[in-house]
Protein backbone atom coordinates (compact mmCIF):
# COMPACT_ATOMS: atom_id res chain seq x y z
CA UNK A 1 0.00 0.00 0.00
CA UNK A 2 1.53 3.30 -1.14
CA UNK A 3 2.27 6.00 1.40
CA UNK A 4 0.20 9.11 0.72
CA UNK A 5 0.98 11.56 3.52
CA UNK A 6 3.77 11.49 6.08
CA UNK A 7 4.12 13.98 8.94
CA UNK A 8 7.41 13.87 10.84
CA UNK A 9 8.28 15.69 14.07
CA UNK A 10 5.98 18.61 13.29
CA UNK A 11 6.41 21.72 15.43
CA UNK A 12 4.34 24.89 15.18
CA UNK A 13 3.45 27.96 17.23
CA UNK A 14 1.06 30.85 17.47
CA UNK A 15 3.40 33.77 18.01
CA UNK A 16 5.58 32.86 20.99
CA UNK A 17 3.24 30.10 22.20
CA UNK A 18 4.33 26.73 20.86
CA UNK A 19 1.36 24.49 20.02
CA UNK A 20 2.89 21.38 18.42
CA UNK A 21 5.86 19.51 19.86
CA UNK A 22 6.96 16.89 17.36
CA UNK A 23 3.72 15.44 15.96
CA UNK A 24 4.24 12.43 13.67
CA UNK A 25 1.76 10.24 11.78
CA UNK A 26 1.16 8.85 8.31
CA UNK A 27 -1.62 7.65 6.07
CA UNK A 28 -1.47 5.24 3.16
CA UNK A 29 -3.48 5.27 -0.04
CA UNK A 30 -7.08 4.23 0.67
CA UNK A 31 -6.84 4.48 4.46
CA UNK A 32 -8.93 6.54 6.86
CA UNK A 33 -7.29 7.72 10.08
CA UNK A 34 -8.39 9.94 12.94
CA UNK A 35 -6.77 12.64 15.02
CA UNK A 36 -8.36 12.44 18.46
CA UNK A 37 -8.14 14.51 21.60
CA UNK A 38 -9.85 17.23 23.56
CA UNK A 39 -10.25 20.77 22.24
CA UNK A 40 -7.04 22.77 22.27
CA UNK A 41 -4.72 19.75 22.12
CA UNK A 42 -3.32 20.40 18.64
CA UNK A 43 -5.62 18.61 16.20
CA UNK A 44 -6.82 21.64 14.23
CA UNK A 45 -3.36 23.22 14.45
CA UNK A 46 -1.96 20.12 12.78
CA UNK A 47 -4.50 20.46 9.97
CA UNK A 48 -3.58 24.13 9.49
CA UNK A 49 0.05 23.07 9.05
CA UNK A 50 -0.90 20.43 6.47
CA UNK A 51 -2.62 23.06 4.34
CA UNK A 52 -0.03 25.80 4.73
CA UNK A 53 -2.35 27.93 6.85
CA UNK A 54 0.16 28.01 9.71
CA UNK A 55 3.94 28.07 9.27
CA UNK A 56 5.88 24.97 10.30
CA UNK A 57 8.70 25.70 12.77
CA UNK A 58 10.37 22.34 12.39
CA UNK A 59 9.69 18.89 10.99
CA UNK A 60 8.20 18.02 7.62
CA UNK A 61 4.99 17.21 5.77
CA UNK A 62 5.32 15.02 2.68
CA UNK A 63 2.53 14.24 0.21
CA UNK A 64 3.10 11.56 -2.41
CA UNK A 65 6.79 11.69 -1.54
CA UNK A 66 7.10 15.46 -2.00
CA UNK A 67 7.75 17.82 0.89
CA UNK A 68 4.94 20.38 0.89
CA UNK A 69 5.31 22.32 4.15
CA UNK A 70 6.95 25.29 2.42
CA UNK A 71 4.33 25.61 -0.30
CA UNK A 72 1.52 28.20 -0.23
CA UNK A 73 -1.91 26.85 0.67
CA UNK A 74 -3.36 27.19 -2.85
CA UNK A 75 -0.52 25.07 -4.26
CA UNK A 76 -1.09 22.40 -1.60
CA UNK A 77 -4.79 22.24 -2.45
CA UNK A 78 -3.99 21.76 -6.13
CA UNK A 79 -1.80 18.76 -5.30
CA UNK A 80 -4.89 16.85 -4.20
CA UNK A 81 -5.72 17.71 -0.59
CA UNK A 82 -9.35 18.61 0.06
CA UNK A 83 -10.42 20.32 3.29
CA UNK A 84 -13.78 20.31 5.05
CA UNK A 85 -13.00 23.08 7.55
CA UNK A 86 -14.19 23.44 11.10
CA UNK A 87 -17.38 25.48 11.15
CA UNK A 88 -18.11 24.43 7.54
CA UNK A 89 -17.40 27.92 6.13
CA UNK A 90 -19.76 27.68 3.15
CA UNK A 91 -20.22 30.86 1.15
CA UNK A 92 -23.41 32.30 2.66
CA UNK A 93 -24.36 34.53 -0.27
CA UNK A 94 -23.84 31.91 -2.97
CA UNK A 95 -26.34 29.21 -3.88
CA UNK A 96 -25.64 25.56 -3.18
CA UNK A 97 -24.69 25.02 -6.80
CA UNK A 98 -22.48 28.11 -6.88
CA UNK A 99 -20.72 26.89 -3.73
CA UNK A 100 -20.04 23.54 -5.37
CA UNK A 101 -18.61 24.89 -8.61
CA UNK A 102 -16.70 27.84 -7.09
CA UNK A 103 -13.58 25.81 -6.31
CA UNK A 104 -14.17 22.77 -8.56
CA UNK A 105 -11.11 21.20 -10.10
CA UNK A 106 -10.56 18.33 -12.52
CA UNK A 107 -8.68 15.28 -11.19
CA UNK A 108 -4.91 15.68 -11.09
CA UNK A 109 -2.55 13.36 -12.91
CA UNK A 110 -1.89 11.33 -9.75
CA UNK A 111 -5.54 10.96 -8.77
CA UNK A 112 -6.52 7.30 -8.73
CA UNK A 113 -10.26 7.79 -8.45
CA UNK A 114 -11.92 5.84 -11.23
CA UNK A 115 -14.95 8.17 -11.24
CA UNK A 116 -14.26 11.89 -11.07
CA UNK A 117 -16.42 14.04 -8.83
CA UNK A 118 -18.78 16.16 -10.90
CA UNK A 119 -21.83 18.21 -9.98
CA UNK A 120 -24.05 15.31 -11.07
CA UNK A 121 -22.16 12.84 -8.91
CA UNK A 122 -22.25 15.09 -5.83
CA UNK A 123 -26.00 15.47 -6.26
CA UNK A 124 -26.33 11.69 -6.49
CA UNK A 125 -24.23 11.33 -3.34
CA UNK A 126 -26.14 14.01 -1.41
CA UNK A 127 -29.66 14.20 -2.95
CA UNK A 128 -30.63 16.88 -0.45
CA UNK A 129 -28.14 19.26 -2.05
CA UNK A 130 -29.86 18.85 -5.40
CA UNK A 131 -33.18 19.62 -3.74
CA UNK A 132 -31.68 22.82 -2.30
CA UNK A 133 -29.47 23.70 -5.27
CA UNK A 134 -30.95 27.20 -5.68
CA UNK A 135 -30.94 28.04 -1.96
CA UNK A 136 -28.24 30.30 -0.51
CA UNK A 137 -25.68 28.79 1.81
CA UNK A 138 -27.09 30.90 4.64
CA UNK A 139 -30.52 29.31 4.17
CA UNK A 140 -29.32 25.76 4.87
CA UNK A 141 -29.49 23.84 8.13
CA UNK A 142 -26.27 22.85 9.88
CA UNK A 143 -26.46 19.33 8.47
CA UNK A 144 -27.08 20.59 4.95
CA UNK A 145 -24.16 23.00 5.28
CA UNK A 146 -21.91 20.13 6.30
CA UNK A 147 -23.04 18.08 3.29
CA UNK A 148 -22.30 21.13 1.15
CA UNK A 149 -18.84 21.54 2.70
CA UNK A 150 -18.06 17.89 1.98
CA UNK A 151 -19.48 18.14 -1.54
CA UNK A 152 -17.45 21.28 -2.21
CA UNK A 153 -14.26 19.48 -1.11
CA UNK A 154 -15.12 16.46 -3.27
CA UNK A 155 -15.56 18.76 -6.28
CA UNK A 156 -11.81 19.46 -6.07
CA UNK A 157 -11.30 15.72 -6.78
CA UNK A 158 -8.90 15.21 -3.87
CA UNK A 159 -6.66 12.23 -3.23
CA UNK A 160 -6.94 12.98 0.49
CA UNK A 161 -10.04 14.37 2.19
CA UNK A 162 -9.46 16.09 5.54
CA UNK A 163 -12.43 16.80 7.83
CA UNK A 164 -11.98 19.08 10.82
CA UNK A 165 -14.80 18.46 13.35
CA UNK A 166 -16.80 16.33 10.93
CA UNK A 167 -20.08 16.25 12.89
CA UNK A 168 -19.74 18.98 15.52
CA UNK A 169 -23.07 20.48 16.52
CA UNK A 170 -25.17 18.20 14.32
CA UNK A 171 -28.27 16.26 15.33
CA UNK A 172 -27.75 12.50 15.86
CA UNK A 173 -29.70 11.54 12.72
CA UNK A 174 -27.57 13.88 10.58
CA UNK A 175 -24.39 12.55 12.18
CA UNK A 176 -25.41 9.07 11.08
CA UNK A 177 -25.88 10.33 7.52
CA UNK A 178 -22.42 11.89 7.53
CA UNK A 179 -20.81 8.70 8.93
CA UNK A 180 -22.55 6.66 6.23
CA UNK A 181 -21.23 9.03 3.56
CA UNK A 182 -17.65 8.87 4.89
CA UNK A 183 -17.82 5.10 5.08
CA UNK A 184 -18.93 4.95 1.44
CA UNK A 185 -16.05 7.21 0.46
CA UNK A 186 -13.66 4.92 2.33
CA UNK A 187 -15.05 1.90 0.51
CA UNK A 188 -14.44 3.69 -2.79
CA UNK A 189 -10.80 4.13 -1.82
CA UNK A 190 -10.72 7.82 -0.90
CA UNK A 191 -8.15 8.45 1.84
CA UNK A 192 -9.39 10.48 4.81
CA UNK A 193 -8.14 12.23 7.93
CA UNK A 194 -11.01 12.81 10.34
CA UNK A 195 -11.17 14.97 13.45
CA UNK A 196 -14.21 14.33 15.61
CA UNK A 197 -15.26 13.35 19.11
CA UNK A 198 -17.56 10.44 18.21
CA UNK A 199 -14.93 7.78 18.74
CA UNK A 200 -17.20 4.76 18.59
CA UNK A 201 -18.69 5.78 15.26
CA UNK A 202 -15.23 6.43 13.84
CA UNK A 203 -13.85 3.13 15.05
CA UNK A 204 -16.36 1.31 12.89
CA UNK A 205 -14.65 2.16 9.60
CA UNK A 206 -11.31 3.88 10.20
CA UNK A 207 -7.94 2.13 10.13
CA UNK A 208 -5.81 3.90 12.74
CA UNK A 209 -6.11 6.51 15.44
CA UNK A 210 -3.67 9.09 16.77
CA UNK A 211 -4.46 10.70 20.13
CA UNK A 212 -3.05 14.19 20.73
CA UNK A 213 -2.44 15.71 24.15
CA UNK A 214 -0.83 19.13 24.54
CA UNK A 215 0.61 19.11 21.03
CA UNK A 216 2.05 15.59 21.16
CA UNK A 217 0.92 12.18 19.93
CA UNK A 218 0.50 10.23 23.16
CA UNK A 219 -1.14 7.08 21.74
CA UNK A 220 -1.62 5.42 18.38
CA UNK A 221 -3.19 2.17 17.26
CA UNK A 222 -5.92 0.55 15.22
CA UNK A 223 -9.61 0.43 16.07
CA UNK A 224 -9.36 -2.92 17.84
CA UNK A 225 -6.60 -1.61 20.10
CA UNK A 226 -8.53 1.58 20.85
CA UNK A 227 -11.69 -0.30 21.77
CA UNK A 228 -9.72 -2.73 23.95
CA UNK A 229 -8.29 0.16 25.99
CA UNK A 230 -11.26 2.12 27.35
CA UNK A 231 -8.90 3.93 29.71
CA UNK A 232 -7.36 5.72 26.71
CA UNK A 233 -10.74 7.14 25.74
CA UNK A 234 -11.51 8.20 29.30
CA UNK A 235 -8.08 9.72 29.95
CA UNK A 236 -7.51 11.66 26.77
CA UNK A 237 -10.95 12.19 25.24
CA UNK A 238 -13.12 12.65 28.31
CA UNK A 239 -16.04 10.68 26.87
Amino acid sequence: MANLLKVQDLQAAYGHAQALFGVSFEINQGEAITLLGRNGMGRSTTIKCLFGLLPVMAGSVSFCGREINRLPSHSIARLGLGLVPEGRQVFPNLTVEENLVATARAPGAGNRNARPWTLKRVYEFFPRLQERRDNLGSQLSGGEQQMLAIGRALMTNPQLLVLDEATEGLAPIIRTEIWTALKELKQEGLSQIIIDKNVRALAGFTDRHYVLEKGRVVWQGDSAALQSEPGIIEQYLGV
